[in-house]
């Protein structure tokens, strides 16, 4: 546990920097290992200073791995920025096997269960939704037309809060307020929430999953949007799904139904499928829609919630906007909550590939064979190439917000980003948009980008997902409660409406990593039970874009 009183953190005994954890004055003095220096700079908290001094070319190592290499010299008590470093990473190749590790002790989570919604397919999921999907973007009107008729008289709508705002803005402009006194004026916003008259009792939503795909892009990008709608319809969060083709694109309605076979070969779900070339007049097809539909949710609403094992819940690992305080707290938190879930035969899922650049190596290693060894480290090359053919590369990866909170390397991102993993063996490895389907860490490829990964996490059978972020980020997703973990404690207060677990309380020196893994994973169980709405789930935040490859054709 860290004492309210340190000032800066040594993360792993091989680095030769230092983190801040408040902010450090010029001359302010280190004392470390029996040894005195002055800082030269002024060191802002999350970013790093030097440990020793570095000439140019010089080795800039964090969490015991390669993340960078010097610039320029860099004084002993001098600052690792964006100008005295660039990003550096190792070689990687196929090693031993590195499959011993530390089981976390799992006693109070022993003979726990959830609360759950069991499907044909021995899956249980933590919702029950109803999904209404095109297979091409032509038919986003017509599923905008389902949503304006069915959410609000079904009392899935949220209630708007803004809507009074707006009368009285109209009220001042109309009473003669000037531009000046509107903008100073106190406008009272009304609460938020969702109409708690719901028809069907059982199901927790309909949702409405629009997209720019299905037609004009690659073969490869058509079969590949098919599969991540085949994972959503085959979700275990997802009761039943109502699909609306035009007929003419790229993704076919039988692409749909073989990727759904490849999930779940007995798949036994009400599946509504309409093509509109078929059907003929938009009315005849919202009739059908409709119909059909509302037959499919009478259905699904015989389903209620059942006890089952936290081995059946399978969590997807995220972050976004991530900061120097990540990879200190948040993620390894989240760590070790993975590795008590796998402990007891649950499964969790690391992706975002460019932000594992630099611990290719220690994953490889822990690949439970050589097989999927090499495929991790092929994915990453492949990705990496086709990332520089663009005229980019991992490199490139941390966004502004990531490098002014000290994450000035992919390296360094990535060294932190892994942590989300914990330590136990990875017991397979996917690529896009592939479904898991075995217990213990899964490696999925996917891009950095939060809602594409997160996206796909859920493709592959998340039924949560525990996000951290250091900077905050409102994502969520349709069908899967988004759990949002906060690297510290300004931000979890400055935004507490999108935050739902602090783990700033490691860097307060409050809290241990185990004690708010377990903490954690007591609020997952909450979650997947229904007992629980994360802050994503309360705000309506259904984030959901497909990953795109491939270019436009």
């Amino acid at each position: 546990m860290l004492s309210n009183k340190n000032a800066y953190i040594h993360i792993h005994p091989k680095d030769n920097v230092m983190v801040a954890l408040q902010d450090l004055k010029a001359g302010s003095n280190i004392d470390f290992e029996g040894d005195s220096f002055e800082l030269t700079t002024d060191i802002a908290a999350k970013h790093k200073f030097s440990l020793v001094e570095l000439q140019p070319d010089d080795e800039v190592i964090m969490y015991g791995v390669l993340v960078g290499k010097a610039t320029q010299h860099i004084p002993k008590g001098g600052p690792i920025s964006t100008q005295t470093i660039r990003h550096a990473s190792s070689e990687f190749h196929l090693g031993k096997r590195k499959l011993d590790w530390h089981k976390p002790d799992t006693g109070k989570f022993e003979g726990r269960t959830f609360m759950g919604y069991h499907r044909p397919d021995g899956s249980v999921g933590t919702g029950n939704y109803w999904i209404v999907v095109p297979l091409v973007f032509c038919e986003n009107r017509n599923i905008n037309v389902l949503k304006e008729s069915l959410s609000e008289k079904l009392g899935y709508k949220k209630a708007k809060n803004y809507e009074s705002d707006v009368d009285q803005l109209i009220s001042l402009y109309q009473s003669g307020k000037s531009v000046e006194e509107i903008i100073n004026a106190d406008i009272q916003t009304s609460p938020a929430g969702t109409k708690s008259n719901r028809l069907f009792k059982n199901i927790d939503g309909i949702k409405f999953l629009t997209h720019e795909m299905g037609c004009g892009c690659t073969r490869s990008d058509a079969q590949t949007l098919c599969g991540l709608i085949a994972g959503y319809v085959t979700h275990p969060n997802v009761a039943g799904a109502t699909i609306l083709s035009l007929g003419c694109q790229n993704a076919q309605v039988s692409i749909l139904q073989r990727e759904i076979k490849v999930r779940d070969a007995g798949f036994s779900k009400p599946l509504v499928i309409l093509e509109q070339q078929k059907t003929g007049t938009e009315s005849e097809l919202m009739q059908q829609a409709l119909k059909q539909t509302f037959a499919g949710l009478v259905q699904a609403n015989q389903n209620e919630r059942q006890p089952a094992p936290l081995s059946k819940l399978c969590i997807g690992l995220e972050c976004g906007g991530s900061d120097g305080f990540s990879g200190i707290s948040a993620n390894p938190a989240l760590g070790y909550a993975s590795d008590l879930l796998v402990s007891m035969g649950g499964s969790v899922i690391l992706s975002e590939f460019p932000e594992l650049c630099g611990v290719e190596q220690e994953l490889s290693d822990r690949c439970v064979d050589e097989k999927k060894a090499n495929y991790f480290m092929s994915l990453m090359k492949t990705y990496n190439a086709r990332a520089e053919a663009d005229g980019s590369g991992f490199y490139a990866n941390p966004s502004p917000g990531n490098i002014r909170d000290g994450l000035i390397t992919d390296a360094i991102k990535s060294a932190g980003a892994a942590k989300k993993g914990g330590t136990s063996p990875v017991t397979d490895v996917l690529d896009y948009p592939a479904k898991v389907s075995k217990p213990g860490l899964n490696l999925l490829c996917t891009p950095g980008s939060d809602v594409e990964s997160t996206t796909a996490e859920v493709a592959a059978g998340a039924n949560i997902v525990l996000f951290t972020t250091g900077l905050g980020t409102p994502t969520g997703n349709p069908v899967t409660p988004v759990i949002k973990l906060s690297t510290n404690t300004t931000m979890a207060s400055k935004m507490p409406d999108i935050i739902d677990i602090n783990c700033g309380s490691i860097i307060d020196g409050e809290e241990t990593i185990p004690q708010a893994g377990e903490r954690i994973l007591n609020y997952v169980i909450q979650v997947a039970s229904g007992e629980l709405e994360p802050k994503a789930v309360q705000l309506g935040q259904d984030d959901w874009i497909p990953w795109k490859r491939g270019i436009s054709l």
